[in-house]
């Protein structure tokens, strides 16, 4: 490995922030693994309604220090070390024209910029289309190289990737990029199926805090414990087909105790639906968990379910494998890449007797995994230093 450490800022489209500590958390976890090899800076630029209180209070967080705050006509800037990542947060008041917004979206990306120590290596872009058009600008200005990270399902069939300019500006910046990387193979072909074309198309793991996700030795469930998490958004996560495959489950007779995890904007709505599928006693829903307590709640469980209709790859399977947990789930994105035979059940999406089906068998079945195997094939991937290794070898090229 090449030992000296480089100085790399991420470009993130989605990131952690003030307003919502979930958002992009996946890109957050890259930092922190590529930290460990090289210097990295984050630029993260989040749009807040002209009302919005001010970000800059201290996080709450042990491990983030605040380096500086200040503030300039119309945007705040918060610079904390997080991690040993050294990440900066533009806030900034969004106008109701689309245009103005786009332009103030660019500006504030450029207050970043100017903010981070120089020289600058390289820059990784996290999510396209906007991002990828500020990094060729600075490639043609400065010189300074970019990959790309694309996180995106949206290119995926029957998702929304349309638009002349846009099409266009993302050919160019995937064109002009020195790499780029996706989380899935599937996602990848998906790019170039588009007309994305880039000679060097790499698969970049997602990371698991292996620190946190833990297999539990003791458990006594009965009945049989199931955990569901997503961010409730019903037309992608499909929690509504999963109630209704859990439904047929309890038709049969067969005894069990699901637990959802999570949050969004079809919370009530599943909530609701589950009172209107008298599952009230077989199902609970605990609003968002993060960190060790999600952790803890995966522990306990026999198995996890999605029900998705469509994925790129869900961190959560990972989680739920590094905490020795088989994994029943739709065969939609990126999941075939992780789940094999060995570590679960996959269906066809949008069947919920196919899913119900999976579910009893995972019922009967889940103590035939081991769950050492399941916690070690994470281990050898996704765990931080395998992907920060990994990126290292990437930022080297």
């Amino acid at each position: 490995m090449n030992k000296e450490r480089k100085h790399i800022v991420f470009l993130a489209r989605w990131y952690p922030h003030h307003y919502d500590p979930m958002f992009g958390l996946f890109v957050q976890r890259h930092a922190e693994a590529a930290a460990l090899f090289n210097d990295i800076t984050v630029v993260y630029c989040q749009p807040i309604e002209p009302q919005s209180r001010d970000a800059s209070i201290t996080p709450k967080k042990n491990e983030q220090y605040v380096i500086d705050t200040s503030k300039q006509k119309n945007f705040e800037i918060v610079r904390t070390l997080e991690n040993n990542v050294d990440t900066i947060r533009i806030y900034y008041k969004k106008p109701k024209n689309k245009i103005l917004s786009l332009l103030r979206f660019y500006r504030a990306n450029m207050i970043g910029l100017k903010l981070c120590k120089s020289p600058v290596d390289l820059i990784h872009v996290h999510i396209l289309t906007r991002l990828g058009v500020v990094a060729w600008i600075q490639k043609l200005l400065h010189k300074t190289p970019y990959i790309i990270t694309e996180h995106w399902s949206r290119y995926l069939p029957g998702n929304d990737f349309g638009g002349f300019f846009r099409k266009l500006a993302t050919k160019i910046v995937v064109r002009n990029a020195k790499l780029v990387t996706t989380v899935t193979d599937n996602l990848a072909k998906a790019m170039q199926n588009h007309g994305l074309k880039n000679d060097n198309y790499v698969v970049l793991p997602n990371v698991v805090n292996l620190d946190i996700f833990h297999i539990s030795e003791k458990k006594n469930n009965t009945p049989c414990k199931i955990i569901h998490v997503s961010c409730f958004e019903d037309k992608s996560k499909n929690i509504s087909g999963l109630l209704e495959s859990l439904k047929i489950v309890e038709k049969k007779g067969i005894d069990f105790q699901c637990t959802l995890i999570g949050e969004g904007m079809d919370f009530d709505l599943m909530k609701g639906k589950a009172v209107e599928l008298q599952l009230i006693n077989k199902v609970s829903f605990t609003g968002l968990l993060e960190g060790q307590k999600l952790a803890d709640e995966l522990a306990s469980g026999n198995f996890l379910v999605l029900s998705s209709n469509y994925e790129n790859m869900p961190v959560v399977i990972l989680e739920a494998l590094a905490s020795g947990l088989p994994v029943v789930s739709t065969n939609v994105g990126g999941i075939k890449e992780m789940i094999d035979e060995t570590k679960g059940i996959l269906v066809e999406p949008r069947n919920k007797e196919a899913l119900a089906e999976a579910i009893i068998k995972m019922i009967e079945t889940h103590n035939d995994y081991d769950p050492n195997y399941l916690r070690k094939s994470v281990i050898e991937r996704y765990g931080y230093e395998s992907v920060g290794r990994f990126l290292d070898s990437i930022y080297n090229k």
